[in-house]
């Protein structure tokens, strides 16, 4: 569906975005990440047409999206960091103002309208003027004016950028929605949004990819050992040369000096096993009450700081 063959961008001495390679398949939402800086708008910027590379191409169905960059636009919908809407005008309105942009025929524009006012939850402020919306209904605006001419592809830089909680919700689950039908690319700094939204993840930073692979695949990839979290009721004799002697234990570390009367401990383990039963059955032998026993994991947020702290 979308290939990103070699792709890099100068501008002047700066390389914002420095020989990248990707490919999104059809139905895929992508999560597109990296810290502010990173390359992630200007490649989007390049794929939508809005800039031109200064190596390397990008492809959308085959479709060359500089030399063909009118073809390439009518196959995606896009939703700007930054939207520009019309505030004087009524929802409806600029909704059919952009249908005629997009080349709708009059004698269908309605039925769209009518169609992405319902899947965007505008029916009741579609004869509102935009300026009275809040801003979660304008960027549900702008994602209906994306969505208007039925796109292959959509791609949204910050979509939830300023928006409460309930109203993240709101455009996470649209978004799930749209992309049951449509390939999506997603720029965020919500990472959480990506882990509930998307397929797979790509990672950019000093403009240059520094990793790619499902949610999942990037938390196994990162996270090299085993860490458990270990409390006692009580600073039992000897507690930590016991630790150190189970089986495949590599390290262990007591992590809450400020209150040595329930003993917390970090316990490294090797990835491969899972000693948390071992864990237990000494406590049991030894007649240790446990407070805490659990394993702790590697967040995508701990993932992302990895890849993009120099």
């Amino acid at each position: 569906m979308i290939s990103v063959l070699n792709l890099t961008k100068k501008y002047g001495q700066v390389t914002a975005v420095d020989d990248i390679s990707f490919e999104v398949k059809q139905g895929e939402i992508l999560g597109f990440l990296g810290p502010n800086g990173a390359g992630k708008t200007t490649t989007m910027k390049i794929l939508t047409g809005y800039l031109q590379p200064t190596e390397g191409k990008t492809l959308i169905k085959d479709i060359d999206c500089s030399q063909e960059s009118m073809k390439t636009k009518k196959l995606i919908g896009y939703v700007p960091e930054s939207f520009p809407l019309y505030e004087d005008m009524m929802v409806y309105d600029y909704l059919s103002y952009i249908a005629g942009i997009r080349d709708i025929p009059k004698n269908k524009q309605q039925a769209k309208i009518k169609e992405v006012s319902s899947l965007c939850g505008l029916d009741s402020v579609i004869a509102k003027d935009i300026s009275h919306l809040s801003r979660g209904y304008r960027q549900r605006v702008g994602l209906a004016q994306a969505l208007i001419h039925d796109p292959d592809i959509l791609i949204l830089d910050e979509p939830t950028s300023g928006l409460d909680p309930n109203q993240i919700v709101e455009i996470r689950n649209l978004i799930k929605r749209v992309g049951q039908k449509k390939t999506v690319i997603l720029s965020t700094h919500i990472l959480p949004e990506v882990t509930a939204t998307c397929d797979r993840v790509i990672i950019i930073n000093g403009g240059k990819l520094v990793a790619d692979g499902t949610p999942d695949e990037l938390l196994e990839r990162n996270q090299s050992n085993n860490v458990i979290t270990v409390q006692f009721d009580q600073p039992y004799d000897e507690i930590q040369q016991n630790l150190e002697r189970v089986d495949f234990v590599e390290s262990v570390k007591q992590v809450n000096l400020n209150n040595p009367d329930k003993p917390t401990y970090h316990i490294e383990s090797n990835k491969i096993h899972d000693i948390r039963t071992k864990i237990f059955q000494l406590a049991v032998d030894k007649g240790w009450i446990l407070i805490e026993l659990k394993m702790e994991t590697v967040s995508l947020e701990d993932v992302f700081r990895d890849l993009t702290i120099q």
